[in-house]
């Protein structure tokens, strides 16, 4: 397995490097990525393929007096995750799960925030997931989207034939995909750099 596959599930020793590099390296994207939506002190949020964690404490921060969920399919990443928001899970204001974003574990309208940051290019069927998201998320509940690569740079596509089962999406095809699962409304941004953020509340 080569070292970049770790960026869809980390293993082993490459996976543990991978996650910390995740962690510090897509802060500046995740900060980014929070201006576009409003957390409420006591809100219940979900971070979807939530790697190293760092997400989820920023999550914590936003939300002091709610709750917050992670969860990935990798375990080094469960292991990173809940070693960075220890505090958290110690007081029942957090936990971290292994698990599959095509089954999630969760009853319907339990969460009043879902990110997912730098992960749907993984998903096997973004349609499917994005119907279970809407599923679980309250009425006027928001899920937000945020990548590093908006599917308009050519470039980008090297990493398609690196990391093994690796797609990105584009605008068009993300908004098309929540509509489909029932989401009205989406606000897409870009940067300069090929960032994008999608945002959408559940009506």
């Amino acid at each position: 397995m080569s070292f970049f596959q770790n960026t869809c599930k980390p293993k082993g020793i490459g996976g543990k490097i991978m996650v910390h590099m995740m962690n510090t390296g897509h802060s500046s994207m995740a900060e980014w990525g929070f201006t576009h939506m409003e957390i409420q002190s006591d809100n219940v949020c979900l971070d979807i393929g939530c790697g190293g964690g760092a997400n989820v404490r920023k999550l914590l921060e936003k939300s002091p007096y709610g709750r917050v969920v992670g969860i990935d399919h990798s375990e080094i990443s469960v292991e990173k995750s809940k070693k960075i928001n220890k505090a958290g899970i110690e007081s029942k204001r957090c936990e971290i799960l292994q698990g599959d974003v095509m089954k999630l574990p969760f009853r319907g309208e339990t969460f009043d925030v879902i990110t997912a940051f730098e992960t749907i290019y993984f998903w096997p069927d973004i349609s499917e997931a994005f119907k279970k998201v809407y599923k679980i998320l309250k009425i006027g509940g928001t899920f937000m989207i945020c990548n590093e690569s908006n599917g308009e740079n050519p470039k980008d596509e090297k990493w398609t034939k690196i990391i093994q089962g690796m797609k990105i999406y584009n605008s068009e095809q993300i908004e098309k995909s929540l509509e489909d699962a029932g989401f009205r409304g989406v606000k897409v941004d870009k940067t300069k750099k090929g960032w994008i953020c999608a945002v959408v509340k559940k009506l």
